[in-house]
């Protein structure tokens, strides 16, 4: 059989494939995936495969390192059975920022004139309320009592609850909700 495709044997090998599986593995299902694994390795790299040397020896390399290679991986993988590491690497889906955007969009042109102003100044603009006051032409508690008011209305029409935060990743949208946002400027 010198000649013919090595191919046309793997299926000769199987039976000790699986053997030699389930002695590394000690499970049926795991020593079945393993010989899968081992089979497409070897159809893919058929051409690495020296004709006239031992197949059975070839897939048995295979198989092994390819037990040896998963068991490494295994070892660096984090253990998560609980779902805990999972849940602090988890994001939230982008849409949920985009709907509450449209929302804060809706809500903050709702608002005075005078308030949007003075949010849109020391909140999104980060200037301080002394500033914010000087460009406008009138007092700092006015300015003040602007944004707070505004703030207050913004959370009444998004439906927060007191303390309550809005869940954006916008940060300009942030700072305009912020509280202290430019108190200390």
């Amino acid at each position: 059989m010198s000649g013919a495709d090595p191919r046309s044997e793997l299926v000769d090998h199987l039976p000790a494939l699986r053997a030699f599986a389930l002695s590394l593995t000690r499970e049926g299902a795991s020593a079945d995936d393993l010989v899968q694994d081992t089979i497409v390795k070897a159809w893919t790299n058929i051409e690495k495969f020296q004709a006239g040397t031992n197949l059975r020896a070839w897939l048995f390399t295979i198989l092994r390192n390819t037990f040896y290679s998963a068991r490494r991986k295994t070892r660096r993988e984090v253990s998560d059975s609980d779902g805990l590491h999972a849940a602090r690497l988890a994001t939230r889906p982008e849409h949920d920022g985009r709907l509450a955007l449209n929302d804060f969009r809706a809500a903050f042109v709702q608002l005075p004139d005078e308030q949007r102003e003075a949010l849109i100044l020391v909140g999104a603009s980060g200037f301080s309320y002394d500033e914010a006051a000087r460009m406008t032409g009138v007092a700092v508690g006015t300015v003040k009592s602007r944004a707070n008011r505004g703030r207050r209305r913004l959370a009444e029409l998004l439906h927060l609850a007191e303390g309550e935060e809005l869940d954006m990743t916008d940060r300009a949208t942030l700072a305009v909700m912020a509280q202290n946002s430019a108190i200390s400027r």
